[in-house]
């Protein structure tokens, strides 16, 4: 791993095989179509990972590539571990602490907007909070950072609902913990999103 300083992104990405990415999205233009959107997401992704400054680990769902686009710049491959998607974002956290960061932060690669401003500004952040997310428009959030492990916003949730960032920030202020909020952006999970982002052309349709 390319240790620059105390900051560690985690990537979290799903392992690019078509009729297993972008389900939901797959029944309106079909398995190959939405991997080759996939693969545009983690393309977008990786240029927009790679120049900030912090070390990267991109967390595979099922195996760990032996090459993906996503690994370059020093980055290192890791394995999710966990039940659910809550469970796998809590380990992440403690692994990356455990490793020796001291700011943490972990995006997917669903979000078409998301920026190398966008990811140094979420650092930046922690600088005055324990917690910062970035909204997603559809209820959820595409980022989170933090500085020390906490378990309760990742366990025991429901996920992929519109009251998830909401739900969060009430987590958050029940744990005494401060938060602040990077813009909201867009993320890529069904056809209709797909359609409202620049990646759509009539040829998918």
């Amino acid at each position: 791993m390319n240790r620059r300083n105390d900051k560690l992104l985690i990537v979290f990405s799903k392992n690019p095989v078509a009729g297993q990415v972008k389900t939901r999205l797959a029944a309106s233009i079909g398995d190959a179509e939405a991997l080759r959107i996939y693969e545009h997401l983690r393309e977008i992704t990786r240029q927009a990972t790679e120049t900030v400054n912090a070390a990267k680990v991109v967390s595979y769902a099922d195996f760990i590539p032996e090459t993906d686009l996503l690994l370059t710049g020093g980055a290192e491959a890791w394995l999710q571990q966990g039940r659910d998607l809550g469970e796998r974002m809590h380990r992440a956290f403690v692994k990356g602490f455990s490793v020796g960061f001291s700011r943490v932060a972990l995006i997917g690669t669903d979000c078409p907007e998301i920026t190398p401003f966008i990811l140094d500004l979420a650092f930046r952040k922690l600088d005055a909070c324990d917690v910062a997310l970035g909204p997603a428009r559809d209820g959820g959030f595409y980022l989170s950072a933090m500085k020390r492990s906490f378990p309760e916003l990742f366990l025991n949730r429901t996920w992929s609902t519109s009251s998830v960032l909401n739900d969060s920030l009430r987590i958050i202020r029940d744990h005494a913990r401060t938060c602040d909020l990077l813009p909201a952006l867009s993320d890529i999970d069904t056809f209709d999103d797909l359609k409202a982002s620049g990646l759509w052309t009539p040829e998918y349709d």
